[in-house]
């Protein structure tokens, strides 16, 4: 599942999962998900919020990798995307997530590119 990073002020303070995402991805009855941060690996808590209005995982060790590995020498802290790959149950590998170049005329192209018919 793709992700963004979260921020409060200037600092990195973990991942926004938005709520489509947390009712898909994790059932009601656990209070914490495993996370692998490259070599990294860290439990979470999930506060009762999660579910309701605050579908966000905060933890400093969190922010301190994302911010590290995705705004490293950057001064922009805008949300950026970051992908949560299940490794098993409630357990994630956390990584970049880079989007797709934009061509020259700001459109992103994916798939086959039609050729025009010769002359």
């Amino acid at each position: 599942m793709v992700v963004r990073t979260l921020g409060v002020g200037r600092e990195v303070a973990g991942l926004y999962i938005g709520p489509r995402n947390a009712r898909r991805n994790f059932p009601r009855s656990i209070d914490g998900v495993e996370l692998q941060l490259g070599h990294l690996h860290i439990r979470c808590e999930l506060a009762p919020e999660f579910w309701r209005d605050r579908p966000e995982i905060c933890d400093r060790r969190l922010g301190d990798w994302l911010a590290s590995k995705i705004f490293h020498g950057k001064s922009c802290r805008a949300p950026a995307p970051v992908a949560m790959i299940r490794k098993g149950k409630n357990f994630y590998k956390v990584q970049p997530f880079t989007l797709p170049p934009a061509s020259a005329n700001g459109l992103s192209r994916i798939g086959p590119v039609r050729l025009p018919p010769p002359k």
